[in-house]
Parts: C-alpha cells; structure tokens; sequence
C-alpha cells in the first residue's frame, strides 16, 4: 500500500483524474487550473451539495471504498434529477486521517467514476485535505435545467396525483441489517478477547455473515441509484410534475415538505405504498411495522412527486412508478390512510443528521 504523503496533494489529484475525458459542451475547462470553467448560454444552473461524514453517514465496517465513491456521487446526482434537471458536472472535496492509502482513493475514485459515467458528468476539480478524525467527504453536483421545465418543492396543488418511483424502506433494512451482523461480530470479538482465545480471534478476521437472501437490502443500502430514468420517461410522454422530491430522509419528512411549502394537506393509502418482499421478511424478522420503515427509514433516493389528476392514464404507462395518493386542500391536514382505513397523522420521524 502506498503512504499518500509521498505523493503529495497534487500528486494524489493527477494520480486520481489521470485520463478523465469531458463530455459535456458547458464543460469548458475540467481539472487541472485553479477553477474549472463552464459554459450554460440558455438554461438555468442547478448546484447542489453533500456532506459525508465517516461516522455519521457511513461506516467503513461494511462500506468498502469504491461502494462509498458510487453512493457519494449517486445521492448528489439524484438531487439534480429531483429538480428534472440534467447533471452535468461534479467537484470532489475529501479529507483523510492516515490510515488511508493512495489504493484507498484510486478505489474511491473507481466507484465516483462509475457513478459519473453512467449519467455522462464530468469530475472538473475539488480538494483534498489532511483529518484527524477519518475520513469527510464533500461533493458538489452541477447540472442544467430549461428554466421553465425546473420542478421545485412549491408547486402541489389540490387534487394534484402523489407518485413515488420504486419501493420503500429496503435500504433502511439493509442499513439494519448490517448494524445487526456488525453488532454480532463485535460481540464475538469481545467475548473471544475475554476468553484471550486466539484461535477465535483468528477466525473471526475472516469473519463472513450469511446474506443470503438479502442481496437487495445490501444493494439498496450500499449502491443506491438515482432515478434519472423516470425522468426520462416522463419526458417521453410529456409529463411534466408539479412538485417533486427524491426521497434521502424519508417519505413522511419529504412529503411534508412538499406540502408545508406548497400550502395543502395530502392523504396517502398504505396499502398503495411500494415494498419489497425482502423488505417485507426482513422487518418481520426484526420484529418492525414494515409501513414504519418505508414512511421514516430514508435512504431510498427514489423520486416523490405530484401531477396533475388529467395524469392519471399517463402515470400508468410509467414503469416502476406508484400512484399513492392525492394532494388535498391544507386544513384537511397530511394524512396517512391505513388499511383498515384508519387515518393517522403523518409525523416527520425520518433522518435528522443533526439530531443527538
């Protein structure tokens, strides 16, 4: 493994964008200057932002390295998707304690330029910085929008369809999941080190849990994918969404966005809400409401948003896209529906970052 400090700041940066290729038009000028610089004659400039902090929003325990570079890359890109914008280009921001190795980033760079590639964005700069506390992350996601096709959070209107695209809460149960099996392996570390059983710790290094059968739970956890695809559909058949989201911290907390800055209520059904059948077994086997995780778990990255009800025979050409409820004037409040058509409150209980 190589020692990063021997190749320097710049020497890392050349090491990691040696051979990216610019394939956008407003890409004027990538790596390699102090600014890059870009070019958007007739469209609106869409620029977004994530923070990553090891710790917080991931853990290396179960995260190898090129996974982190893709999921860092993909949950900005959704963000532009979530305003029906095009991405377009990408900076890269990421500090390091020293127990990272220059394969370390190469891996990491591997899983941004997957990422990229596959929504044919442009890496055109960023930074590197030394840590005392593991690793940060920082990426910044531009991308372009026709100014009247812009979709922001502000425009639901009464008797507006709501779509989500996917399924819900696989990859809060795969987050689960993996806190599960990490809790169990540190409990045998203990014990073993109590015992002082060096053949147990030895067999514990190559420590493996048994997934099987859970393999979308992982996927959706550890390589979640933005939905540009369903934008692209929309597009075909001219569709344009009246508000929309992706869903990072949760249906209940996004669709409560959409409606706090829309000015209406809302009234989803649960049993319209998309689940997956391993989702489903794995929340039964954790003894959880199923309907909990999808509302509150996050991390989906799927996009919620709202039509007009004249939609409605075009929402159902769409594939992979549910129709779960319908926008309502404000005083009638957000409202889930139950199966048993109980109506319950919708409560903002999704990922809060800043909540101790």
């Amino acid at each position: 493994m190589t020692d990063i400090a021997k190749l320097g700041e710049f020497g890392l940066i050349r090491r990691l964008t040696e051979g990216l290729k610019n394939r956008n038009e407003a890409t004027v000028y990538g790596v390699g200057d102090d600014c890059a610089v870009m070019h958007y004659p007739d469209s609106e400039v869409l620029v977004t932002t994530d923070m990553l902090m090891e710790g917080v929003h991931f853990d290396l325990t179960y995260i190898d390295m090129q996974h982190l570079g893709y999921k860092s890359a993909m949950v900005n890109i959704s963000d532009i998707f979530a305003m029906n914008g095009t991405p377009r280009q990408l900076t890269v921001s990421v500090a390091l304690s020293k127990r990272f190795t220059v394969e370390d980033m190469e891996q990491f760079y591997s899983g941004l330029r997957m990422a990229c590639d596959k929504w044919g964005v442009d890496i055109v700069g960023g930074d590197t910085t030394s840590s005392y506390t593991g690793m940060a992350i920082s990426i910044t996601c531009i991308g372009e929008c026709a100014k009247d096709e812009i979709v922001y959070r502000n425009g639901a209107r009464d008797t507006d369809l709501i779509c989500v695209s996917g399924d819900l809460g696989a990859a809060y149960m795969g987050l689960q999941l993996l806190e599960r099996e990490k809790s169990v392996y540190y409990q045998q570390v203990d014990e073993a080190r109590k015992k002082n059983d060096k053949r147990a710790l030895e067999q514990l290094a190559n420590f493996q849990p048994d997934f099987a059968g859970k393999e979308y739970l992982l996927q959706r956890q550890l390589k979640p994918e933005a939905r540009g695809d369903i934008l692209q559909q929309m597009r075909q058949l001219n569709i344009r969404p009246t508000a929309m989201m992706d869903i990072s911290d949760g249906l209940s907390s996004e669709l409560m966005h959409i409606c706090k800055q829309s000015g209406c209520g809302c009234r989803i059904y649960e049993k319209n809400i998309p689940i997956d059948y391993q989702t489903a077994v794995m929340a039964e086997e954790m003894n959880m409401n199923v309907t909990t995780c999808a509302l509150n778990g996050g991390e989906d990255y799927e996009l919620l948003f709202t039509v007009p009800i004249g939609d409605h025979e075009k929402i159902e050409q769409l594939d992979d896209v549910k129709l779960i409820g319908h926008i309502t004037k404000k005083e009638l409040g957000q409202m889930l529906v139950t199966r048993d058509n109980n109506e319950f409150e919708l409560k903002a209980q999704g990922w809060n970052p800043l909540k101790e």
